[in-house]
């Protein structure tokens, strides 16, 4: 008769679950023996927890399909709940196996005894506990649907005494695992939205990743009402590419004319984006359109709210709107775009080649032209995402992960690995901070013992950089944020890694060529300049007399790389009168 944990672990080989993430131990390793004898689904044995629901959490977000993870009972499944919040806000369809104590020390204080059903019910659709051998299937499909039906994480608690007893019913069950269909909003929803952008003159678009799979409905929205579009970071990577009317990114990462567009216009449509940063919003002029009824109108009020799926809605909204022909205001933030791009862009092409320290701008642009078309850049929350969102290009296929929505550090390195695993073929490279990587370093040698060919760029300043201009901004001298200098290069050797130390700019493309090329994993570290930060594209008075108070020799922009070149290929190509 075969156990709970073997009727777990092969109920989801069926459902297509081919690894699960965790370490071993104690009141886990029923499940993990249960893996070790089933064909089909292995175990990916991670240094760290939370490194394992990280790699959950991108394998899921790559493949669409549901990952697991687990953590042994206490401090082992504690560990996987910062993962596990990067996961849920990612709306990545993940399964966390939390073993438990054994089920009669429940509530005695035992050692190790926490409470993982309370303890994950804010960063999951579902968290419950199995107490019963007959009660495995059931949960393990509610379980499992919430997952993937909501989009997020669903938490199984178990003990490992109840692991380990006979499981009742048959050994698999299947999951239905069922995706839900977009939403589609009524007809007298979408004539309604029709009227308000036909009465607008200047209408702005701004795109969240909420646009995946909607690029042409975008494009020929745009198009009909002669809109500037503009994106989040979670937008750009679904909305730049191949796209004439783009004016840039807002938020505290941005650039170009995205907020001037999204303030000057009179009608600002949101399109699949729950974009926090309200002060960054105009708070007025604003219609949305989200297929998640609950982020209508939380971060501005709305003229008009929409629960739709964005592709099904601009389908059935196109054939309503009056073609515009007065393209005043889109080429206006057009030509506003290239101008502020030009205005930056000198602090990344003077000598920049020749320039030590190194200037992160420099890697992060060769690095854009090196990768592959169809590469998985993992980006570390910080400067990171600075690099990632002004020098990455976007084309289509290639995918950039990031925790964009908890902005955890040390996410880049764990994200890599659950994203290699998945597409073994695929080229993945890891954008990580020094900060970021020293944080869960020890899974460089999960790299080596799985042979994850992943590739790690370390952006090595000897500081954290991001929370540097923190201060700046707030008018404080920068303290606690340096540290002594490390060599990243030297570790990853030891851990039986290639790897490079690069110092002089003129071996960044030689060294990321060879790491490329090379069919393991490989360690490229750079030393940059800790100097190299960047402002949002609007500042406040308070922060102009924060940078007056705190900085002294700080680069406040690196330019943007090929985004330059794409704003003046839009302008050229836009019609004369």
């Amino acid at each position: 008769m075969a156990t709970v944990a073997e009727q777990l672990v092969r109920t989801l080989r069926d459902a297509g679950v081919e690894r699960i993430y965790g370490i071993v131990g104690d009141s886990l390793n029923p499940i993990v023996d249960a893996v070790r004898r089933t064909d089909g689904i292995e175990w990916v044995h991670v240094r760290h927890e939370e490194t394992a629901a990280f790699a959950a959490a991108a394998e899921a977000q790559v493949t669409g399909k549901l990952a697991v993870c687990a953590g042994s009972c206490g401090p082992g499944n504690l560990h996987l709940i910062n993962g596990l919040f990067d996961a849920h806000r990612s709306g990545a369809p993940v399964l966390a196996i939390a073993s438990h104590i054994p089920s009669n020390q429940i509530g005695t204080g035992f050692f190790q005894e926490t409470h993982p059903d309370r303890l994950f019910a804010e960063c999951s659709y579902f968290s419950e506990v199995v107490a019963d051998p007959a009660q495995l299937p059931r949960l393990l499909r509610i379980a499992t649907q919430a997952a993937v039906g909501k989009g997020g994480v669903a938490v199984l608690t178990i003990p490992g005494d109840l692991a380990d007893r006979k499981a009742t019913g048959p050994l698999t069950e299947r999951l239905p695992l069922v995706t839900p269909s977009p939403a589609v909003p009524s007809p007298e929803t979408v004539q309604e939205l029709a009227d308000l952008l036909n009465s607008g003159e200047k209408v702005m678009l701004f795109a969240g990743a909420g646009v995946r799979g909607a690029h042409e409905e975008v494009m020929a929205l745009a198009g009909k009402l002669a809109a500037p579009v503009g994106h989040s970071l979670g937008g750009k990577e679904w909305i730049q590419y191949d796209n004439p009317f783009d004016v840039g990114m807002s938020g505290l990462l941005g650039y170009g004319a995205c907020y001037d567009a999204m303030h000057e216009a009179d009608r600002i449509l949101l399109l699949g984006t729950d974009f926090p940063y309200d002060k960054f919003l105009p708070q007025a002029r604003t219609i949305q359109i989200d297929h998640d009824a609950s982020r209508l109108g939380r971060r501005t009020p709305l003229e008009l709210a929409v629960h739709g799926d964005v592709k099904e809605t601009l389908r059935a909204l196109l054939p309503l709107l009056r073609p515009r022909t007065d393209r005043a205001f889109l080429d206006r933030m057009l030509r506003e775009h290239v101008r502020k791009l030009e205005k930056v862009v000198g602090a990344y092409t003077t000598k920049i080649e020749h320039r030590r320290p190194i200037h992160p701008e420099y890697v992060a642009s060769v690095l854009d032209e090196v990768a592959a078309d169809d590469a998985v850049f993992t980006v570390d929350t910080g400067m990171g995402n600075v690099w990632a969102a002004r020098y990455l290009t976007p084309n289509g296929r290639r995918r950039v992960l990031g925790s964009f929505r908890h902005g955890s550090m040390a996410n880049a390195l764990p994200h890599a690995i659950g994203a290699q695993l998945a597409q073994p073929g695929r080229q993945v490279v890891s954008l990580s901070g020094d900060g970021g990587l020293a944080m869960l370093m020890g899974d460089l040698l999960t790299l080596p013992a799985y042979d994850v060919p992943v590739k790690v760029v370390v952006f090595n300043n000897a500081t954290l950089g991001m929370v540097k201009l923190e201060m700046l901004v707030d008018g404080l001298p920068d303290f606690g944020t340096d540290h002594p200098p490390v060599d990243f290069a030297a570790i990853a050797a030891a851990c039986g890694i290639h790897s490079a130390r690069v110092e002089d700019p003129a071996d960044v493309r030689g060294a990321l060529e060879k790491a490329f090329a090379h069919p393991g994993p490989a360690v490229v570290e750079v030393v940059t300049d800790p100097n190299a930060l960047s402002i949002p594209p609007r500042i406040t008075g308070e922060m102009v007399r924060g940078f007056a108070l705190g900085a002294t020799k700080t680069v406040l922009n690196g330019g943007v790389g090929k985004m330059v070149d794409l704003a003046r290929t839009n302008l050229r190509n836009a019609p004369r009168p």
